[in-house]
């Protein structure tokens, strides 16, 4: 079975909002086997909708629509496919039924126009929609099963859920099972040369890697006759992975850099503080994204200006003075300062130049010292991220840097 996605909207096709249905649905349908050869936006446009609906039907088994199914006049999916199917827009006395006790339970009046979204083409199947005013539309041109849903993400995956995943052909029960293994700190290229083999065509699993905002993940998909076998496949790949790549492998699927260093702050009962000049918190901020950030986080301090650093961190005038803020050895004194007067196991800092102003030649933008300490030591890196980068990259790169120092310390594998 082979599926195609088709994407409706104006604010999809200008940029302005990220379509991440297409890669929620894809992920879902390569769980139970079906393929997905096809993803497409449109803009809301009758005609261009209507032709992409037939264009898929004539290939495809499975056609997901999503968005335009709302009460403007700008959502017309549902006239598209009664375009494509020949047939005219039908009232739903049920469908009614429905929004009206959404907007009853809500106390909120029901605008006359919502009526439009009890609208059905003849010989199509509304889908009930108990998140929204939205129903979905069930109907079939040709070969291909074609299913509207909501834009909503909220209303589409319960949607896709209970109306489309339990009407799905999966065959002779064939499955692709994913994995993604997360690194940092290892370059692309190094990490594409230490696992080509894998990622040579024609094999099962295939093998590929992304890279984005310092993180470079590998992504495995298996295919089997079985979901049992599929797991055994990804899940042997997945093992080669981690041995070739080391310490660089922290995660996977979503994890993030930080639940990698809670996890390990947990486990091994340590605290940390932080100390941070460009970030401006951000390093603090990620720590306590995660929850039970208590267990480990102490003390937070944003020390911008030079006087703070003084005052807070007690950095001696003399040393800012002679080597600037943004130097290894004001640092690393904020990292250990800060360590001492937290009274924490750990103490990252970080100083530099994000931008897009205040660099010079000696100190460029992009410019940046991260610091960790410890109660043996005191670690400093230099990093030179470049002047073409944002200075909100710049910060979330400094952040990542930072916290894969302490990663690696907590795993006795400090640079």
């Amino acid at each position: 079975m082979n599926a195609q996605l088709l994407s409706i909207g104006n604010e999809l096709t200008l940029g302005q909002t990220v379509d991440t249905n297409a890669a929620w649905l894809a992920q879902r349908l390569a769980a139970v086997g079906v393929l997905c050869t096809r993803h497409v936006t449109v803009a809301d446009e009758r005609a261009e909708i209507t032709r992409e609906i037939l264009e898929a039907a004539k290939t495809a088994d499975l056609l997901l629509v999503t968005g335009g199914l709302g009460p403007t006049p700008d959502d017309l999916t549902r006239e598209t496919l009664a375009d494509a199917m020949g047939v005219e827009l039908v009232f739903h006395p049920e469908c009614m039924t429905q929004i009206e006790a959404y907007f009853a339970s809500r106390k909120r009046a029901m605008h006359p126009q919502n009526r439009q979204q009890a609208m059905c083409p003849r010989g199509a199947t509304p889908l009930d929609n108990p998140h929204g005013t939205a129903p979905g539309v069930r109907g079939r041109l040709g070969n291909c099963d074609v299913y509207l849903m909501p834009g909503v993400p909220r209303e589409m995956k319960p949607m896709f859920e209970t109306h489309v995943l339990p009407n799905l052909s999966h065959g002779s029960g064939a499955a692709i099972v994913q994995r993604t293994i997360k690194t940092f700190g290892m370059p692309e290229a190094e990490v594409g040369e230490k696992i080509a083999d894998l990622m040579a065509r024609g094999r099962n699993p295939t093998v590929g890697t992304s890279a984005a905002d310092l993180i470079i993940s590998i992504r495995i998909n298996a295919h089997g006759e079985t979901v049992e076998k599929a797991v055994q496949l990804a899940e042997a790949d997945a093992r080669v992975v981690r041995e070739r790549l080391g310490v660089a492998v922290f995660g996977e699927e979503g994890d993030s850099v930080q639940d990698a260093v809670a996890r390990l702050l947990i486990e091994q009962g340590k605290t940390i503080s932080t100390a941070e000049s460009c970030t401006g918190g951000l390093i603090s901020k990620r720590l306590t994204d995660v929850s039970g950030s208590s267990a480990y986080l102490v003390q937070a301090f944003v020390t911008y200006a030079n006087s703070a650093k003084e005052r807070l961190l007690e950095i001696p005038p003399a040393l800012i003075a002679q080597h600037g803020a943004v130097s290894a050895p004001v640092a690393e004194a904020m990292a250990a300062n800060c360590r001492r007067i937290s009274g924490t196991d750990y103490a990252l800092s970080a100083t530099g130049v994000a931008g897009p102003t205040g660099g010079t030649r000696e100190k460029p933008v992009g410019l940046v010292f991260v610091g960790l300490a410890t109660a043996e030591k005191s670690v400093v890196k230099e990093l030179r991220f470049g002047e073409n980068l944002s200075r909100d990259e710049i910060r979330d790169r400094t952040a990542k840097a930072a916290l894969n120092l302490l990663r690696l310390e907590l795993i006795g594998r400090s640079s």
